[in-house]
């Protein structure tokens, strides 16, 4: 050993060296060029002459996260001398997106390693194109995960973002004949460069067995005798602040056994049977979302659930906690924000581990658990409000139905006492439902445990008090807020599109990035001419860009002087794409049958893009249908030039960096009262996209903010849907009523799409004419008026930028920096660990 080299009994916690802070790389062209190299000598094993783009790509991820590391430690440190209050989100989804961009660009390490790798000989754009997008969550609620860890890092908030580690993430979407085909997304084919596991740091999950009483020292208790258990093992995936130093943590649990491998049954000679233990195991971090159409697919989803969560909050109390933490001042220090209903299950776990495992008393433990837990309700749908049947939590986890029994006759007497013996009310609110199986409802279950309730719009939150949780609110009105959701600037504007950051920034300054109110100064250049020329050209450029990515990676194109016209979102039946699709076949009808002449017709470049859930048949058929008027319009010389539908394949984070610039118009259709915020009609009009919309979710705030005058608004609002169900609505009166509408269905009935076969398309009509349950018929004509009004403005290329201009400038309320403040300030209570 050299001579000044220290032995490992003097790398004790008291040594110098020890408590030194860790040094990163140097900051500079040279220091990163030495790292770069040795990661690809010595990680990837390597040399440079030998390397292909693959390693390259490794040890420059490597690289960044050697200097992402450091920072990374040092706060782990300081929080832990600190004792700060923590925000534990858990959420079952993390939509991160590409991790190498946003990483340089809040490092401040993008031009450094430009330049470093192009001394090396290498075009950093080669290595970008080889990232793989984690798929670790299906759409909105995953994607707002991501934004909030990234804007709570920004403002320097000590957060841990708590989640799963698929090992598959949201499946890869293929077309065959026009139809969805699901395949395995195997992200982790090539290995993960950014994120770590940490096995010393394992947690025990169990499920099943019974529970049994006892006496402890006079007092009876309960214990839970588990039948089996796996691991949870965390990988931590760092999420750096934009420019300040501060890197947080995202830590994401895989699923392993406890006994892996059965040396004695192989030994045997059954190969299969010695490693079922494993198998079994690891099915619970596979895949996200597992089809639960069959009891098995449910009980899996239900063990994720938990899995995830007993992870996360026995992470917390043994890891985070010192030795020797007074557990009643646990609120003092975490609050858990449930993102939905999939981590409730954590409820009953905390009580169990304050009751059982603390020998803490019930009401005290109730106390604490009431403090540390808010939930986000994220629908309106009573059909996404999750449910879990009594035989399946009893079978799965017997202690927490016991412990969820006890909440709810605790909870049931508060009713009693607050609104007296109204049974039918106690029914509606008592959190075990009994019709039409006897199940526990976990929104229920939130708010009573939660110290607040959020809606994530302003109409969503008054229609979660109104409504869905009225009776709730009515008992506890103070428990009610609203957070208005906000996506992050820094991945949908500075990385998105750089030509508008680029621009916005030599006009008001670089600190709108931290700031997105500062983009109230654009309005001031709305009417100057020059500026408006620049602002057109950049979304010129951003269609030229998206029409090159769709040209490699999908062979198609976006033809120059078309409107945009994009619908990117989760394909559900309440946002309506088949509204837009009617919307399209009635423009096709228009001009082939002469109505209108071509000439007349402004042109027009639809986009979608959207996943259907894999059991969703309803779902599936409007995509077979989307496609299908594609094929037969695209290749129709009578629209040639002025109509073309464009359906890219597996829609994701990074195809939406690109679709997003480039977008002229913003689809949010959605029928009024269901949509609970949106965020892509966020990051659309903060890109300089105007909104065709309903007044639903966030679009009322919108519309709010950038005026009637840049936007536009059609349909039925949510008082005039409620009024039409109630009067008993008719899908079919509308048909027979409208000729647009009634041309366009009969176009698709008699085959026009499907080769002549009127019965590819018969489930579709069918549903519209006589169930339509999100009245896409009934705001048709709106609908198609609407779309008049935007091809006019259209028409007027000055008056439609300098709208654009003002969406971009009026759209800096949707921040999610702005969001996460609401939150600090009236739910979480968290302060900056500089």
């Amino acid at each position: 050993m050299p001579e000044n080299t220290p032995s490992a009994s003097e790398l004790r916690p008291t040594h110098p060296l020890a408590l030194a802070p860790v040094a990163a790389p140097p900051a500079s062209v040279d220091g990163f060029v030495r790292r770069f190299l040795q990661n690809l000598n010595f990680d990837q094993g390597v040399a440079l002459s030998t390397s292909d783009d693959n390693d390259r790509y490794l040890a420059l991820a490597g690289t960044v996260r050697d200097y992402l590391m450091a920072r990374w430690l040092d706060d782990q440190a300081q929080q832990s001398r600190q004792q700060s209050k923590t925000v534990c989100y858990l959420s079952a989804e993390y939509l991160l997106g590409r991790q190498l961009d946003n990483n340089l660009l809040a490092a401040r390490l993008t031009e450094i390693a430009t330049e470093a790798l192009a001394q090396c000989g290498i075009d950093i754009d080669d290595l970008r194109a080889l990232e793989i997008e984690p798929g670790l969550g299906n759409g909105g609620l995953g994607r707002l995960a991501a934004c909030f860890i990234d804007s709570l890092a920004t403002m320097s908030i000590p957060t841990i973002g708590y989640g799963i580690r698929y090992e598959y993430g949201i499946f890869r979407q293929a077309f065959a004949d026009g139809q969805q085909v699901e395949q395995p997304d195997a992200w982790l084919r090539l290995g993960s460069p950014w994120d770590f596991p940490h096995p010393e740091a394992a947690q025990t999950i169990s499920f099943g067995g019974r529970t049994e009483t006892y006496d402890d020292d006079g007092v009876e208790r309960t214990r839970w005798v588990p039948e089996w258990n796996v691991l949870a093992v965390p990988y931590n995936m760092m999420v750096p602040g934009y420019h300040n130093g501060r890197v947080n943590t995202l830590r994401l649990w895989r699923a392993v056994a406890t006994n892996a491998f059965d040396l004695h049954t192989f030994n045997s000679g059954d190969y299969v049977a010695s490693v079922r233990a494993q198998t079994f195991a690891e099915n619970i971090s596979k895949v996200l979302y597992p089809e639960d159409s069959t009891p098995q697919g449910k009980e899996l989803r239900l063990q994720q659930q938990y899995f995830f969560v007993a992870a996360s909050i026995a992470d917390f109390v043994e890891h985070v906690l010192p030795d020797g933490f007074d557990l009643t001042k646990l609120p003092e220090r975490v609050i858990f924000q449930l993102n939905d209903t999939h981590p409730v299950i954590g409820v009953p776990e905390l009580m169990r581990v304050l009751v059982d495992e603390k020998g803490m008393e019930w009401d005290a433990a109730w106390a604490i658990t009431q403090k540390c837990f808010a939930y986000t309700c994220h629908t309106l749908l009573p059909e996404a409000l999750e449910v879990w049947s009594v035989d399946l939590l009893g079978r799965l986890l017997p202690r927490h139905l016991e412990i969820i029994y006890r909440i709810n006759d605790a909870f049931l007497l508060e009713v009693r006492e607050r609104f007296g013996d109204d049974e039918m009310l106690i029914r509606d609110m008592s959190i075990i439902g009994e019709h039409p199986f006897r199940s526990v409802r976990m929104a229920y279950l939130a708010t009573v445990a939660g110290s607040k309730v959020n809606g994530v719009a302003e109409l969503h939150s008054q229609l979660l008090r109104d409504n869905v949780l009225k009776d709730f609110a009515r008992m506890w009105p103070e428990k009610f807020t609203n957070v208005t959701n906000g996506v992050t600037p820094r991945r949908f504007l500075r990385l998105a599109n750089p030509e508008l950051s680029t621009l916005i920034t030599e006009t008001l300054g670089a600190g709108w990035t931290v700031d997105l109110e500062r983009l109230r100064g654009l309005e001031a250049y709305a009417d100057d001419p020059e500026f408006r020329e620049r602002f057109a050209a950049v979304k010129a450029a951003n269609k030229r860009r998206l029409s090159r990515v769709l040209a490699a990676r999908d062979g198609t194109t976006i033809d120059d002087g078309h409107l945009l016209d994009v619908m990117i979102k989760r394909l559900h039946e309440y946002k309506r794409q088949t509204l837009k699709v009617l919307h399209i076949v009635s423009a096709y009808d228009e001009i082939v049958s002469g109505r209108v002449p071509v000439e007349k017709v402004q042109p027009r470049t639809f986009l979608f893009g959207a996943k259907a859930a894999p059991g969703y048949a309803m779902a599936k058929h409007i995509i077979h249908l989307i496609n299908a008027v594609g094929e037969v319009v695209n290749a129709d010389p009578r629209v040639e030039g002025r109509l073309k539908v464009l359906y890219p394949s597996n829609y994701n984070v990074t195809l939406a960096e690109s679709i997003i610039p480039a977008a002229d118009l913003s689809e949010q259709i959605s029928l009024a009262g269901k949509e609970a915020s949106g965020t892509g009609n966020m990051k659309l009009a903060l890109n300089g996209a105007l909104t065709i919309g309903t007044d639903d979710g966030a679009n009322v705030e919108i519309r709010q903010l950038v005026g009637d005058d840049n936007f536009f608004l059609f349909g039925m609002s949510e008082p005039e849907v409620e009024a039409l169900w109630a009067e008993g609505y008719r899908p079919a009166d509308f048909y027979h009523e409208d000729e647009r509408l009634r041309r366009a269905i009969d176009l698709i009935a008699a085959g026009a799409f499907s080769g002549g076969d009127r019965s590819v398309f018969e489930p579709l009509i069918s549903n519209l004419l006589y169930d339509d349950r999100f009245m896409a018929l009934a705001d048709f004509g709106s609908y198609l008026d609407a779309q008049e009004r935007v091809d006019a403005a259209y028409a007027d290329q000055d008056a439609w930028v300098r709208s654009a201009i003002l969406n971009v400038a009026r759209s800096g309320f949707f921040s999610s920096d702005r969001a996460m403040r609401d939150y600090l300030d009236r739910i979480w209570h968290a302060t900056p660990v500089h």
